[in-house]
C-alpha cells in the first residue's frame, strides 16, 4: 500500500508544478490540480522527494516479504531514477530538459511497477517444510 501512496504522491506533486514539469502540469490542470500551483516550491523541494523515498522504502521492504527479485528491482529502480532526476533538476547537474526527462522516466517506471503490483499481486516465494509430501 505504501508504494502506491508514494507513486500517487509523486505524480500529483509533479502535476502541480507547471513551471518545472510542463508536461505533467498540463495533465494535472486537466484533472483539476491547477489550484496547487501556488505551492509549487513546497511540492518540488519537499513532497516529490518525500514520496519518492516512501516508494523506494516500501519497495525495498517488500523484498523482505515477497522475495521476488524482479518485482523488487523494478520497484526500486523507478524511485532511484526519479530521485536522481530530481537531484539533477534541483541541483542543476544536468540541463533542465535532461533532468526532467530522467525524472519523467523514473515516474513512468514507478507507475508501471505499481500497475504490475495491482494486476498481479505479489505472493511470498519460499518453500514450506513438508509441503507436497504424501503420507
Amino acid at each position: 500500500m505504501a508504494d502506491k501512496v508514494g507513486v500517487a504522491g509523486s505524480l500529483v506533486s509533479a502535476m502541480s508544478c507547471s513551471m518545472c514539469f510542463p508536461a505533467m502540469a498540463s495533465i494535472g490542470a486537466v484533472i483539476g490540480l491547477g489550484f496547487l500551483a501556488r505551492w509549487e516550491s513546497v511540492f518540488v523541494h519537499v513532497l516529490i522527494p518525500a514520496f519518492v523515498l516512501l516508494a523506494l522504502l516500501a519497495n525495498a521492504l517488500g523484498w523482505l516479504s515477497h522475495r521476488q527479485w524482479r518485482r523488487s528491482a523494478l520497484g526500486c529502480i523507478g524511485p532511484l531514477v526519479a530521485l536522481i532526476g530530481w537531484l539533477a533538476f534541483v541541483g542543476g547537474w544536468l540541463p533542465t530538459d535532461d533532468a526532467r526527462g530522467v525524472l519523467y522516466a523514473g515516474l513512468v517506471v514507478m507507475l508501471l511497477a505499481a500497475i504490475w503490483d495491482l494486476v498481479s499481486p505479489a505472493s511470498r516465494r519460499c518453500a514450506v517444510d513438508g509441503a507436497g509430501k504424501r503420507d
